[in-house]
């Protein structure tokens, strides 16, 4: 795919199946939102200082093992292109799980207008973030809150090849339901896939009315090769 043709392609998602299989599900796939120069392009940034506010090593903190770096403001063109398009088209989503699981929160229109309320809330980082894994790294399963203003569904794309430049390394999210045990899902992606999913909590329908269906994510190990993937988390953190 070339960058004219990715760039289009973003441009004209076809929204209804993604939001009607995220709703159903908890997750859904977009294959090659970004085309193979795009993700070589981001994924090089990694190797550079410039453009970052911070530099996590997981294993200090307990979160698995592997890095991962937070993108500073101004965010990169393409991140920021990506993030406004990805939260235009989820936000209908959004309200309408806030509207079925009870809560008081609405989300504007534009991914401009949300953030505008992150900031007065105390929220001003920025969140998008580059992630790195080497042999023997993994990500715990864990979900990004990083406040009280919490935009319900984000987004992660791999950046790297599967077979070509990692094995391992897949993409894993669970499901936990009242008074049920965890349901895992592997989630298998490309290189360029973006893979949309439930930051925390998701409405689903039961015989008394909506119930709340809990999500966590995570990485499976990575045994050979190096993987790179962009994470796009629409509320900025305090």
């Amino acid at each position: 795919m070339t960058a004219t043709t990715a760039v289009r392609a973003r441009e004209t998602l076809a929204w209804p199946p993604i939001v009607d299989h995220l709703d159903r599900r908890g997750f859904a796939v977009i294959r090659s939102l970004l085309d193979p120069g795009e993700c070589t392009a981001l994924g090089r940034l990694y190797d550079h200082d410039d453009g970052f506010r911070s530099h996590v090593v997981m294993a200090r903190h307990g979160f698995g093992q592997g890095e991962y770096r937070y993108f500073a403001n101004p965010l990169p063109d393409l991140v920021g292109r990506l993030r406004d398009t990805l939260y235009a088209g989820l936000v209908p989503l959004a309200n309408r799980w806030a509207e079925r699981l009870g809560v008081d929160q609405r989300y504007p229109e534009t991914l401009a207008q949300f953030l505008g309320q992150c900031h007065a809330a105390g929220q001003a980082k920025p969140t998008p973030l580059l992630l790195q894994y080497g042999p023997g790294d993994y990500n715990c399963l864990h979900q990004d809150l990083y406040g009280p203003l919490v935009f319900p569904i984000q987004a992660t794309l791999l950046l790297s090849r599967p077979v070509d430049d990692f094995d391992g390394g897949e993409f894993v999210l669970t499901e936990q339901r009242p008074r049920r045990q965890s349901r895992a899902q592997v989630v298998s992606l490309a290189q360029g896939d973006c893979v949309l999913f439930a930051v925390n909590h998701r409405p689903e329908q039961g015989s008394r009315g909506a119930y709340r269906v809990a999500h966590r994510h995570g990485v499976s190990e990575v045994t050979r090769g190096q993987r790179r993937a962009l994470g796009i988390i629409f509320h900025d953190a305090a």
